[in-house]
Formats: structure tokens, sequence, C-alpha cells
């Protein structure tokens, strides 16, 4: 995959002996994508640069997560009957008892303890929740710290992953990592056009050294990273700002948004003995008959389970293991009753829902754990390399514009109608849909259409 545009001495033709080979249909092409690969290479790989450098370091930090956090994740000692979740509960608002009560997560594991999610805290984020960490065995408290999102990042991961997604700067700081997703996949797509063109050419190439060595390990490591690379695109676009709301609105049209299980409490008893203003998590038959009714269900460990939020809704129980195999189902129960009201499978699940959130578990390393983070580090590692590479490549070409020989004169016109109009009417399309590839791309292709104009010119100016 090439970031810089080739030169002569890269293309050079065949000795004279040798037939040259049919230009094909789509070769009138390869300077187009040649040009759009070097001007996306040059201008936006600095923010995928910065995305693939937080990246890396967001992919390594769910284990050092689990070595900060030791000692709040894990239990002093292993073993014996855990206490109900509704004493475990009762301890950590004891020792906290600001906020209300959000969530809890009961022990998942023989030496994890408890979690317990309180909300409305002062001096902890209104997006994040207080997490009050419980010895599910002797109900002491472990701790205390802040928790993001549905993951249950924790301090260190949550900084990291907000300086990967906005870069702390908030919503106008998510415009850099949406245009880093939607410029990676054309560039990952444009670099395997242009070097596999290169080798159906089959053409001698002068010398080994230098830029020509630099552009064989830039095409070589892009080849093998491309499907790696368009994937991260296509799953980062999931939820950016403008392009994640395209898709959003494209699976609801198509019947395929992600269900949710109902929170309305049913029957006659509904609104009875659930009581959300108190700010704790028992609410009429209260969080032991709870947890039962959603085991009898199939949910296994681990789940989480949501106070009603008011006096007509019911605890929701979900399933919250996002590795493989996934565990998303839920389930509702009614707070006066303790009978589930409602049951969602994550089988029942769209596929297009299905396919997102096993996407979005890939793209963020939890899908098959260590293995995942692995492979994602050594992608952006990959990423990082193929732009050095490709700097170097620029820089090692020490001649003509700044910014390459622009696209020449009429090769618009070289390029077949019934190549040319679907290619522009797809463009534009895609454009659309995804605006912070469609506003950049609209500026290169005029500001090469300017330089094309200067150099053009100047050459009839300079013509005796």
């Amino acid at each position: 995959m090439s970031i810089a545009p080739t030169t002569s001495t890269d293309d050079a033709p065949q000795p004279a002996a040798a037939p040259a080979p049919s230009p094909g249909r789509w070769a009138p092409l390869r300077p187009l994508v040649l040009r759009l690969h070097f001007y996306a290479g040059v201008l936006v790989a600095p923010f995928l640069l910065v995305a693939a450098t937080t990246g890396f370091l967001y992919a390594g930090a769910f284990q050092a997560e689990k070595l900060v956090y030791a000692h709040e994740l894990t239990v002093a000692k292993a073993g014996g009957t855990e206490l109900p979740v509704s004493t475990q509960v009762a301890a950590a608002r004891k020792a906290h008892p600001e906020g209300t009560v959000s969530a809890v997560r009961p022990s998942p594991e023989a030496d994890a303890t408890t979690r317990v999610l309180l909300s409305g805290v002062p001096g902890v984020d209104p997006d994040h929740a207080l997490a009050v960490f419980v010895d599910p065995y002797t109900g002491q408290v472990r701790g205390a710290v802040e928790q993001y999102g549905s993951t249950g990042a924790l301090p260190l991961r949550t900084w990291i992953d907000e300086f990967h997604r906005d870069l702390h700067l908030g919503d106008t700081g998510r415009l850099y990592s949406e245009l880093a997703a939607s410029w990676l996949w054309v560039i990952a797509g444009g670099g395997l056009v242009l070097w596999f063109s290169r080798r159906r050419a089959r053409r001698k190439v002068r010398g080994t050294g230098g830029r020509r060595r630099t552009l064989g390990l830039h095409g070589t490591v892009g080849v093998w990273a491309a499907a790696g690379f368009i994937f991260l695109s296509a799953t980062g676009l999931t939820w950016s700002t403008y392009a994640g709301a395209n898709i959003d609105e494209l699976r609801t049209s198509l019947g395929q948004a992600t269900p949710s299980v109902s929170a309305a409490a049913g029957g006659e008893h509904a609104g009875h003995g659930a009581s959300a203003a108190t700010g704790g998590a028992e609410h009429g038959v209260g969080l032991d008959k709870v947890l039962a009714a959603a085991r009898a269900k199939g949910l296994s460990d681990p789940v989480e389970i949501v106070p009603p939020a008011d006096a007509g809704s019911a605890y929701v129980v979900r399933q919250v293991q996002r590795s493989w195999p996934e565990k998303q189902d839920s389930v509702a129960v009614d707070p006066a009753t303790g009978e589930v009201t409602d049951v969602l499978r994550f089988a029942e699940y769209p596929l297009l829902a299905k396919l997102t959130r096993w996407g979005i578990d890939l793209h963020t390393g939890i899908l098959f754990g260590l293995v995942n983070q692995i492979a994602l580090m050594l992608l952006a590692l990959a990423l990082i390399l193929l732009i050095v590479w490709g700097y170097r490549m620029w820089w090692q070409r020490g001649r003509g514009s700044a910014f390459g020989r622009p696209i020449p004169r009429g090769a618009w016109q070289k390029v077949p109608p019934q190549i040319l109009v679907p290619a522009v009417a797809v463009v534009a399309a895609v454009g659309y849909f995804v605006p912070l590839l469609g506003i950049p791309l609209a500026a290169f292709v005029l500001v090469d259409v300017l330089l094309s104009e200067i150099a053009h010119r100047r050459t009839r100016t300079s013509a005796p």
C-alpha cells in the first residue's frame, strides 16, 4: 500500500524485446486512485497516527487495568459461602451512602468482587458511576473508583478510551476519530488497488534500494494488514457522530435496530412496593428474589441488575459478557411480585444488530480477550509503520512540488463513461452517507483541479 505517488523510475517500461501489457479498461482509473491515495495519505495520516497510537495503548489497557486495580477487582480469600446480594449492597451503602444505586454486578467468578454502581455522586462525572467493590464472602468494601461504560472501564482504561475517541476535547474532538475512520478504508483499499495493479503490470524496476525498498516494505505490510484496517474503519464508524447516526437510521429503517427488554412493570400490582426515590436498590421483592427469577430464566454470570427507574418500572437483569460466546440475554422482573414480565434473548436479535455487537466488541478488544488485544496492537503498530514509511517515501522523492504532480489534464476524459458514471454516483452516495469522507474528498478534488490549472498555465507561458 503506497501513500506517496510512484515516480517514472518506479514505473519504468519493459525493454523493447518484451511485449507491453494491455492497459485494460480500468487503467485510466489508476492515476486517479494514485492521486487520492497520496492526498489522503499525506493529509489524513496525522489523524490516523494519533488514532493508531492511542488505539495501541487502549488495547493494552485491559491487562494493565487488571494489575492496577487488582485490590479492588479481587477478593482477599476466595472460597466459602457468598452473602446475599442485598447484604453486599447494604455494606456498600453503609460505606458510601451518597448518590443512588444505578446497578449491581454480582461477583461473576470465585475470586472476583461484587460491584455496586452509584450515580449522582458528588465529585463524580455525571456520565460515570462510582463503583464500590465488595467482597462477596465477608461484605468488606475493597475500594471505590469511577467506572464508565457498559464494559466496566475503570479510570486508567477510561482515560485512554476517551483519549482515543475524542482527545479529551468532547464532541469536537470526536471529529478527529471519525475523520480517521472515514478515510482508513479508502487509503487501505486504494493501496491494494495500486499494489496489485503494479504486480500485474510486471514492469522492470531499476534498483532495489532507497525509495524502492521503502515502497516494498510499505506495500507488503499494507497488503497483509489491509483487511484489518477496513474492518477497524467500518466498525469504528458505527458509533461515530455523523456516519454513526446515518448507520443507526439505516438499521432502524431496515428493522435491524438493537432491541431492548421492556422495563414496564405489568399487572394489577404495577407500581406497588417500588420506590426509586430512596436512592437504594431494594424495591418490592428485593434484589435476591429478582436475581433468583433471572437465574430461573437461564441468565448465568456475569449479570447486571438495574433497579426500577420509577414506580411504574420493573427491575432489569441483563447478561454483560461481551467476550465469545456473547451473553446478552435480559429479563424484566416485576418488583411487586417477583415475576418475569419480559424476556429478550440475544439469539432473537436481528442479524445486523448481532453483527454490530460482535464488530464493536472485536474492535475494542473484548470479543476474544488477550488474543484479540494482541491482534489490535499489531494492527496499530502496522499502521504506525506504514505512515512513517509513507512520509519517508515522500521525503525520498526529493523533487517536484510539495504535493506531487497533479492529475494530468484530461485524465477524467480517458475513463470510459460506463466506469466513470457509476463510480461518481457511488462516490457521491458514500460521501453523503459518510460526511467526513465526502467533504475532504471534495476539497482534495478542488485543490488538484487548481494545481493542474496552475501547472498548465505555467507550461503554456514558458512555451516558446
